[in-house]
């Protein structure tokens, strides 16, 4: 039975969950029960969409959900449902297209949508303040806004729903085979030469869009893939987004610059880290770069390993009520250090907020690094977000993969085993799902975790990997694959929980799962499915291509394969 008068999160497994366990809203989670309730009660309900590490749903939790005033208001007029992004990618692709179709701009979290009755939203936003400021309405005043349009205008929001379907069901046309070059190149003008990466701010590490680029190089010697690589390469390794105490790189920065970061570390933008910078090592020799690579595993080893021995998910950016108290000093703390100016840039006034975040020079010394992690290590470390994700723990598998070809003496692929021993034994053995739910899985768990099969396969020559990867490829047909339509389906076919079917053949934070499948079908062989998928990106990439960098990539290794051409996933060389 729902208890929709009470906060029931208190007995979840999620963090981001957890941390809103004791608001005095009454969250819900996503389910049946809480769907029922509100289409019976006939009330809309708010959906809250975030994930534990992030530093805007801690300001608006603290400023709004943590408030009496505001959650009395919420608890009378809406049925509140609190959803994790990294547990439930499907609820939030499609609530992020939501939003960007009724607001025509980029998403983001906090992600704050208001739905009817039947679980279809109508409005949305993102971060609301308390208080009206930076042009925003106050949150209290939208809560009643929305109430009230809902009442008066009831019916026509619900009688919208197939005007919102029509318009979220992806547009495709007839092309079955196009030139794929010529479309990457368009992201090529929309670069910064100098800077490196996309123009203006802020700046993220758009790593989907880098490893075609190096893709392409490596099939073609062409250098004008080559060079935007090199340049967002030395951007990460030396400038503010990457830690240089400890490794890692945070999720973006607000600047043009590429010095400020937002602080948090996500494992996805570490592991995608990790991958580029190794293929970028196989053309780049500098022992800069494979030190960065080392540091960045390391930290990885150190700081990410839960309780199961999987990586967790994230680091907040937050610790102490401060955005990234933890990585910054101030001038006194790190003045007298023997030779730091030598190594960072190093003012009094600092670069941020009268504090310093570490510019690399050149590289430091191990001695100097020791002493800038003493004085870091007297602060609170920021709160470590330990679920496991399938997916993204898999992806960790390919890019030890690749990054032991770089340091063989790292032993890196005995580590991808060890990881995979893990997988095979909690999901392969039992049941594949994404993170907590054991009811509750992805295309891209299927992906990656395929994808890593056939990286193993491909590196020790043990057969059983290949016979492994093309079970579950089979498995993946038959649970995701929609035969009317050529793709894979975000969830599974038989999932009934959303208004719409998903179909994601966009990358987002990590590379398509559809894209990474048709890689998959390819390397197995099972290329009439291969050819079906195909044939489908093609005409989805014909009108979304800004958004499709790896089915560039995935399309042109497929149609070299299936041309005869030698290939491998680093790419085809046409002179073969």
């Amino acid at each position: 039975m729902i208890q929709i008068d009470k906060n029931i999160l208190s007995n979840d497994l999620s963090p981001y969950l957890k941390q809103h366990k004791d608001n005095p809203v009454h969250w819900q989670k996503w389910s049946a029960e809480s769907l029922q309730f509100a289409k019976q009660n006939k009330m809309p309900i708010l959906l809250s969409i975030g994930y534990a590490s992030c530093h805007w749903c801690h300001v608006m939790a603290h400023e709004s959900f943590e408030d009496l005033e505001t959650a009395k208001i919420m608890n009378q007029l809406f049925v509140n449902i609190k959803v994790d992004r990294e547990e439930r990618p499907d609820l939030d692709f499609i609530f992020q297209s939501s939003f960007q179709l009724f607001n025509q701009t980029g998403g983001g979290w906090p992600l704050t949508m208001f739905l009817d009755e039947n679980g279809v939203p109508f409005m949305g936003g993102t971060y609301f303040p308390k208080n009206a400021k930076h042009n925003l309405p106050s949150f209290k005043e939208i809560l009643q806004k929305v109430s009230n349009a809902y009442k008066d205008q009831k019916e026509n929001i619900v009688n919208q729903k197939d005007l919102i379907i029509k318009n979220l069901d992806l547009k495709k046309n007839s092309v079955f085979k196009q030139d794929l070059e010529p479309i990457l190149e368009i992201s090529l003008d929309h670069l910064d030469p100098v800077k490196g990466g996309y123009k203006g701010a802020p700046k993220f590490p758009t790593f989907n869009l880098f490893e075609t680029l190096l893709y392409f190089y490596n099939k073609n010697n062409d250098t004008k893939y080559l060079k935007p690589v090199e340049k967002i390469m030395k951007q990460l390794c030396s400038k503010g987004i990457y830690d240089h105490v400890e490794g890692g790189i945070a999720r973006y920065t607000v600047d043009e610059n590429w010095i400020i970061p937002h602080f948090e570390k996500m494992l996805y933008d570490n592991v995608q880290f990790v991958s580029l910078l190794s293929k970028y090592c196989k053309i780049n020799l500098d022992n800069y770069f494979k030190e960065k690579l080392e540091q960045t595993i390391d930290f990885l080893k150190k700081n990410f390993l839960n309780k199961e021995g999987f990586l967790g998910s994230a680091y907040d950016a937050d610790s102490e009520g401060k955005e990234g108290k933890y990585y910054i000093y101030s001038y006194s703390e790190i003045k007298d250090l023997e030779n730091i100016e030598k190594y960072f840039e190093i003012k009094p006034e600092g670069n941020w907020e009268n504090k310093i975040i570490l510019v690399e020079k050149e590289k430091a010394t191990q001695e100097i690094l020791k002493k800038l992690l003493q004085i870091r290590m007297k602060r609170k470390k920021p709160f470590f977000d330990d679920k496991t994700q399938l997916d993204l723990n898999c992806l960790m598998i390919s890019a030890l993969i690749t990054a032991n070809e770089i340091l063989p003496n790292k032993n890196y692929l005995k580590l991808a085993e060890e990881f995979f021993v893990k997988i095979e034994k909690k999901y392969i053995k039992n049941k594949i799902y994404h993170s907590y739910s054991k009811d509750i899985v992805f295309i891209e768990d299927y992906a990656f975790l395929i994808n890593a099969i056939n990286d193993l396969s491909d590196k020790t020559m043990n057969f059983k990997y290949r016979e492994l990867a093309k079970r579950l490829s089979q498995e993946a047909i038959d649970k995701f694959f929609l035969e009317d339509k050529n793709i894979f389906q975000k969830n599974p076919k038989n999932n009934e929980d959303i208004f719409l079917r998903p179909i994601d053949i966009g990358d987002n934070t990590i590379p398509n799962g559809n894209a990474i499948m048709l890689i998959n079908l390819v390397k197995l062989g099972m290329m009439d499915y291969a050819k079906k998928l195909a044939e489908s990106l093609n005409g989805y990439l014909n009108i979304y291509k800004n958004h499709m960098m790896t089915t560039i990539r995935a399309l042109d290794f497929f149609n070299n394969i299936s041309s005869g051409k030698n290939c491998n996933e680093q790419g085809c060389k046409l002179d073969v």
